[in-house]
């Protein structure tokens, strides 16, 4: 199987054309080349393929095999593949996901995608489309939660009883849980990332982005995706950062979320009511691996 790794500020993953190649079992072939021992070493496994309603079609896998509906580093890294690959030749396309089809704008550098803007659609806050079903965890009244010292807003609830810890719930195509924490650097994510993951409340799991903000133009986020573990970075998971940033009244709608691969500019467009998102695409080599 012929490859490219790539990476959007370290979330990486292994890129496969499937104009070209055809894979039987992709959800063993994610978990085979995700393992950073054995195989390539990625987050997961997205192929490349064709679509009847847009350019390309990105068909993404985690590292443990399961099917990931959306991943914002992702889908830059598809359109920096398929247009430096000739693909296609307009720096305005279109991904078809899951999570619906998406629009892109391509910044060139020397004639390859530098950087891409991602039209993320309208964040979903409705529980049972997240989704989320609360249980015995009922959401909470504004006024009853104040964690940090900072006011929580929206589906706003208790994940479990013996974390004491709260998360606002936002889907940008996939699950988000958004959860302010005070010490960002030594928070020990390798311990609350399942709690949060496998908690009962979340019936699909959950991606869960721990944050803090800095300032109204700043966040600094770390997270747990489903199916993965902590990675570098998680694209739909800065933007349900930014929702939360505004439903909280914590930010402004133009923010920089920092991450630890690095940083994306996000925008969550009032009058549209659209979630932009801007980052960089960087490919690391090509390759060819016997599955």
């Amino acid at each position: 199987m012929k490859f490219t790794k790539m990476h959007g500020i370290g979330n990486d993953y292994v890129y496969v054309n499937g104009f070209e190649e055809k894979i039987p079992d992709p959800a063993a072939a994610a978990r085979f080349v995700s393992d950073r021992h054995f195989g390539i070493g990625s987050d997961g496994l997205i192929i490349i393929q064709p679509s009847d309603r847009a350019d390309c079609m990105m068909e993404m896998y985690n590292a443990d095999g399961s099917r990931g509906q959306m991943c914002g580093n992702g889908i830059r890294c598809v359109a920096k593949y398929v247009y430096d690959n000739g693909i296609v030749d307009r720096t305005g396309i279109t991904v078809d996901t899951l999570a619906g089809v998406k629009k892109l704008d391509l910044n060139l550098k020397n004639g390859k995608v530098d950087t891409v803007r991602v039209d993320m659609g309208a964040p979903i806050l409705t529980p049972e489309k997240i989704p989320v079903d609360p249980g015995d965890f009922q959401y909470l009244p504004m006024d009853e939660v104040k964690p940090y010292g900072r006011m929580i807003r929206n589906a706003f609830i208790k994940v479990t009883e013996d974390t004491g810890m709260y998360g606002t719930c936002v889907s940008m195509g996939n699950p988000h849980c958004v959860v302010p924490v005070e010490n960002l650097e030594n928070f020990n994510i390798r311990y609350y990332g399942p709690l949060f993951e496998y908690n009962s409340i979340f019936p699909e799991r959950i991606n869960t982005e721990f944050i803090t903000v800095t300032d109204r133009k700043n966040i600094s986020m770390r997270v747990w995706e489903r199916g993965s573990g902590e990675t570098w970075a998680c694209g739909t998971g800065a933007c349900a950062a930014a929702v939360a940033g505004v439903l909280n009244d914590w930010t402004d709608r133009s923010v920089t979320v920092h991450l630890r691969g690095g940083n994306l500019e996000i925008e969550w467009d009032e009058e549209r009511n659209t979630v932009f998102m801007t980052g960089s695409a960087t490919k690391v080599f090509d390759g060819e691996i016997d599955l």
